[in-house]
C-alpha cells in the first residue's frame, strides 16, 4: 500500500482501535493551546484529521510547512466533535510516530490549494502541481480518463481494432499551419506533426483494415479558444471500412450517449437517432452550423415584411429576426444584449417589443408604426415579446442572429432547457466555398470528401453547367449543446474524382500526386469506400465536467499564446543544436 495501510479516505467508525498507517499532504496545521494540533492529511482518495498530542511530534509537525509530504503511524479513534462534510468525518488517527517524506521548503505557496480556482490563470499554469493538488481540479482529469476509457470499451465492443498512427509525419494542406521539425539527416528537410491521422487511417482503409479508432493526438498551430487548446490536442478517432453515412452515425449514436449520461453533469443525453439538420436549413432556422437545440428560439426571414420602412440599415438588405416570447428584461439588459452580440459577430442588434397594451414600442418601433397590425400578425406576436433584427448579406444576417440566440440562451432561463444533452447531425456541408483571404474557390470542409452526385457533377461544375458553390459533400459534424464535436464525411476512395475535385480548386493531377502521393497511389490499387469521423476528448470531455474552457480538463495546458509557462516553453536552444538541424536564426524586423 505504499508506505500506508489505508488511504486518506478509506477509515471509517468501524476501524476505531486498529493501529494504521497513513500517508499524504498536510493540507491544514491548527495549534492550540501550545499542547495540541489538528492536522488535515490528504491523498489522492481524499482527507482524514490527524490529532497531534504527543509533545515531540507537536514540535516536528508544527515545524513543517504546509503541503510537506508526511507519513504517520498510530491509532483510529471516535471523533468527539464529527464533520458530516468529510468523508472520514467520524473518526481522528492519534499518531504514535510522524515520518518526514517530502519537505515543503517555502514558508507561502502562490495560492490556497483549496482555492486556487480563484487565482490568476497564469498562476496556476505556472504552478499546475499545485493547482492540480485541488481536489475540485483534479476529479477533472480523473474524469478525463474515466470517459478516455470508455470510450476505449466501447469503440472495441462495437469491433474497432486500435492502432496508432506516425508522429512525425510529412506536410500536408489541412486547413491549419503545421508544427514542423528540422530532420537532421536530411539537411534543409521537415517532418510535420500530423494536423490528425487523416491519410494514415484511410490508407488502413486501403490496406484491409476494416474498422479502426485511436485516441489520437493532433497537433495544429493555431489560436486559441475557450473550446480550442493551441498546440496539442486528442480525438477520438474512427474510420470504417465499406461504410456509409448512416453507419457512422450509427456507431457514435451508440457509444456517445452511455458516455454523457454516466459522466455528465447533466444525466439526460439525447437518444439514437439524432437529429440530422442540412447545413443551409442549420443556418436558416438557427443562424449557426452549431445550433444549440436546448434553446427553443429560432430565426424568421422578415426581409419582405421589413422593405420599405423607413430604417436606413435593412435598406437592400437580408433581415432575420429572432423573437422572444414572455421577455422580463429590462432597457439595460438588452442594451447590453446587443452589445455583447456585436462584440462577437462586428454586426449591429436592433429591436423592438410588444408591451402589456399589444402596442409595438422601444428600439426601432416608430419605423414600424404604420405597419404594425401586420407586423404583429406576421409574426404571430403576443404582448411582452421580444422581437430582435439583424440585417446584412444573407450569411451574415443569418450568423448574427444565430449569436443573438446564443447570448439569449444565457439569460432567458425559460427558453432553455439546460438539464441535458443535446445532439444533432449537421449534415449536406457544401463541397466549396469562396476563400475570405483568397476571394477564390477553395473547399468548404474536409478535401478528401465524396461529393454528391460523383464525377459526373464535378464535370458538370467544370464544364460551367453547375455552380461549384451549390455542391454539397457527403460531409457532417456532430454538434452538442452548441458545440461542435467532430467533423467527418464519407471518403473519396476514386482517384479520377479525387483529381476532378482538385481541379475546381487549381490544382491539377500532378498537384494531387505531389502533394498526397502514398494515398493517390493506394487508391490506385483499388481502395474500399470508407467513412469516418474524429470526436475531440478534449471538448466532449469539457461539456461533461461543466467547464468553462477546456483548459481545465487537460491536465498541463498552454496558455492562449501557446505558451507552457510551467516548463517555459517555447523556449531558446543551444547553438550546437542549431548546427547540427542547419538552421540559422534570421533576427525578426
Amino acid at each position: 500500500m505504499q508506505n500506508r495501510t489505508h488511504t486518506c479516505n478509506e477509515l471509517r467508525i468501524g476501524d476505531v482501535g486498529k493501529e494504521v498507517r497513513l500517508s499524504g499532504w498536510m493540507e491544514n496545521v491548527r495549534e492550540v493551546g501550545g499542547n495540541l494540533a489538528f492536522v488535515v492529511l490528504r491523498d489522492y482518495y481524499g482527507t482524514t484529521q490527524l490529532v497531534v498530542e504527543d509533545e515531540k511530534l507537536l514540535e516536528t509537525v508544527t515545524g513543517l510547512n504546509k503541503e510537506s509530504v508526511i507519513s504517520v503511524t498510530g491509532t483510529v479513534r471516535e471523533r468527539g466533535n464529527k464533520n458530516p462534510k468529510m468523508a472520514t468525518g467520524d473518526i481522528e488517527v492519534v499518531p504514535d510516530s510522524v515520518t518526514i517524506l517530502g519537505k515543503c521548503r517555502y514558508n507561502a505557496l502562490p495560492f490556497q490549494i483549496n482555492r486556487s480556482r480563484e487565482a490568476d490563470e497564469s498562476i496556476r499554469l505556472k504552478y499546475r502541481y499545485l493547482d492540480l493538488r485541488n481536489p475540485d481540479v483534479k476529479k477533472q482529469i480523473v474524469m478525463r480518463s474515466q470517459v478516455v476509457a470508455a470510450l476505449r470499451n466501447a469503440m472495441t465492443e462495437e469491433g474497432f481494432l486500435e492502432i496508432t498512427t506516425p508522429i512525425l509525419t510529412a506536410s500536408s494542406p489541412e486547413g491549419a499551419r503545421d508544427y514542423l521539425v528540422p530532420a537532421r539527416k536530411h539537411p534543409g528537410k521537415f517532418y510535420a506533426l500530423p494536423q490528425a491521422p487523416q491519410q494514415f487511417k484511410q490508407l488502413l482503409m486501403a490496406s484491409g483494415f476494416d474498422r479502426y479508432f485511436q485516441i489520437a493526438p493532433c497537433f495544429r498551430d493555431e489560436d486559441a479558444r475557450g473550446d480550442r487548446s493551441p498546440g496539442e490536442f486528442y480525438q477520438l478517432d474512427m474510420e470504417m471500412a465499406f461504410a456509409s453515412q448512416e453507419d457512422v452515425f450509427a456507431v457514435l449514436e451508440k457509444v456517445l450517449p452511455p458516455v454523457f449520461a454516466r459522466y455528465g453533469t447533466y444525466h439526460q443525453a439525447s437518444q439514437a437517432p439524432f437529429r440530422r439538420i442540412p447545413y443551409l436549413e442549420a443556418m436558416e432556422t438557427y443562424g449557426s452550423d452549431k445550433p444549440d437545440l436546448r434553446i427553443d428560439l429560432t430565426v424568421t426571414d422578415v426581409t419582405e415584411l421589413m422593405d420599405g420602412c423607413g430604417f436606413a440599415p435593412f435598406e437592400g438588405q437580408t433581415v432575420k429576426a429572432v423573437k422572444v416570447s414572455d421577455f422580463t428584461g429590462t432597457r439595460k439588459q438588452i442594451d447590453k444584449l446587443c452589445a455583447d452580440v456585436e462584440v462577437i459577430t462586428g454586426s449591429k442588434v436592433y429591436w423592438f417589443k410588444v408591451d402589456e397594451k399589444g402596442e409595438i414600442a422601444g428600439g426601432i418601433a416608430k419605423f414600424l408604426q404604420e405597419r404594425k397590425d401586420k407586423v404583429i400578425s406576421e409574426l404571430g406576436l403576443e404582448k411582452n415579446t421580444l422581437v430582435g433584427l439583424t440585417a446584412g448579406k444573407l450569411t451574415a444576417a443569418q450568423k448574427t442572429a444565430g449569436a443573438l440566440i446564443k447570448q439569449l440562451g444565457t439569460i432567458c432561463e425559460n427558453h432553455i432547457d439546460r438539464e441535458k444533452y443535446e445532439f444533432c447531425w449537421i449534415v449536406d456541408f457544401p463541397m466549396y466555398e469562396i476563400g475570405e483571404e483568397s476571394g477564390e474557390l477553395e473547399f468548404c470542409h474536409n478535401p478528401f470528401s465524396m461529393p454528391n452526385g460523383g464525377l459526373e457533377i464535378l464535370r458538370k461544375a467544370r464544364s460551367g453547367e453547375v455552380d461549384p458553390l451549390s455542391i454539397t459533400a457527403f460531409q457532417y459534424d456532430l454538434v452538442c449543446n452548441g458545440v461542435e464535436l467532430s467533423s467527418g464525411a464519407v471518403r473519396n476512395h476514386d482517384p479520377e474524382i479525387m483529381v476532378e475535385a482538385f481541379s475546381l480548386v487549381r490544382l491539377g493531377e500532378e498537384d494531387v500526386k505531389a502533394k498526397f502521393p502514398a494515398m493517390y497511389n493506394a487508391f490506385c490499387y483499388g481502395a474500399p469506400p470508407h467513412a469516418g469521423i474524429a470526436p475531440g476528448v478534449d471538448r466532449m470531455v469539457m461539456l461533461l465536467a461543466g467547464a468553462e474552457t477546456i483548459r481545465e480538463v487537460i491536465p498541463f495546458p498552454m496558455n492562449k499564446n501557446a505558451q507552457d509557462l510551467m516548463m517555459d516553453a517555447p523556449g531558446t536552444v543551444e547553438q550546437k543544436q542549431l548546427d547540427e538541424l542547419h538552421i540559422a536564426l534570421v533576427p525578426a524586423e
